[in-house]
């Protein structure tokens, strides 16, 4: 049901999880632990999927808190859970407020967890390839020093992100990376189609994350493509022509 980076189970005050789609109530294409009310399953179903996934966690339903993801870098800084139709139009949250879960969602994505559990800071973004470029893992790291985090002493887990063998993309991808920085071609490796390549997400998330100056970053190392029995996948869907696909939720909070 859930994935824990030893780098982040070893902290007392922190609890995380990278959930799989494995142990919900979720049915067909949505299967089994969808936590995605952007999608169209039963809203009940995805209610008490989160429900569960709180439970593990260790906080109240309501305390499992979300965003309006937009491929950006703004940052929220939370301080008291809000209610689905108010949750902000945001890609990354930190808070210092114990038992407040912050949740992200993502089917392909990179979900970041952030802890300096020494200063009782914890922060979660949704790092896609967009928001990567953006600036959305420096925001993050940055709003997390601004409530009193030591940037030296930050660990940031990267979860199940689509790998590079299965991420590939057209020509004004690659040539958007390279226009913003021309070391950018490290990332990319040749693909079998004329023109296209294949675009290593987690590495260039990795190495964004290592250019903040914070303490320790890891990576799961899981591919939510390749991965079909435990989590969801927007390109894997897309590929096949389904007409929908499930989220999985990274969430991480402070006990205390």
């Amino acid at each position: 049901m859930l994935i824990e980076a030893p780098e982040l189970s070893s902290f007392p005050n922190v609890r995380h999880a990278f959930f799989t789609r494995r142990g919900g109530v979720s049915e067909g294409i949505y299967a089994s632990l969808n936590g995605g009310f952007g999608s169209g399953d039963d809203p009940a179903h995805v209610a008490r999927n989160r429900a569960l996934m709180a439970e593990q966690i260790g906080v109240e339903p309501e305390n499992l808190v979300s965003l309006h993801q937009i491929h950006s870098a703004t940052i929220v800084t939370a301080t008291a859970p809000w209610t689905r139709e108010a949750r902000p139009r945001a890609d990354g949250m930190v808070t210092r407020t114990p038992h407040l879960a912050l949740a992200i969602l993502t089917a392909d994505c990179g979900p970041v967890l952030f802890a300096d559990h020494a200063s009782g800071v914890v922060g979660a973004c949704h790092a896609g390839w967009g928001g990567a470029l953006g600036g959305v893992l420096e925001a993050t790291v940055d709003a997390m020093v601004a409530l009193g985090a030591e940037r030296e002493a930050i660990v940031a887990v990267l979860g199940p992100t689509i790998g590079p063998d299965a991420y590939e993309v057209g020509p004004e991808f690659k040539a958007r990376f390279l226009g913003a920085d021309p070391a950018n071609e490290g990332f990319f490796a040749p693909a079998a189609r004329e023109g296209h390549a294949m675009f290593d997400l987690p590495s260039y998330i990795v190495a964004r994350l290592e250019g903040t100056g914070i303490g320790e970053v890891e990576n799961i190392g899981l591919c939510t493509y390749s991965d079909e029995e435990r989590f969801f996948s927007y390109r894997r869907t897309t590929h096949r022509g389904e007409p929908d696909y499930g989220r999985q939720l990274s969430v991480i909070a402070l006990t205390h």
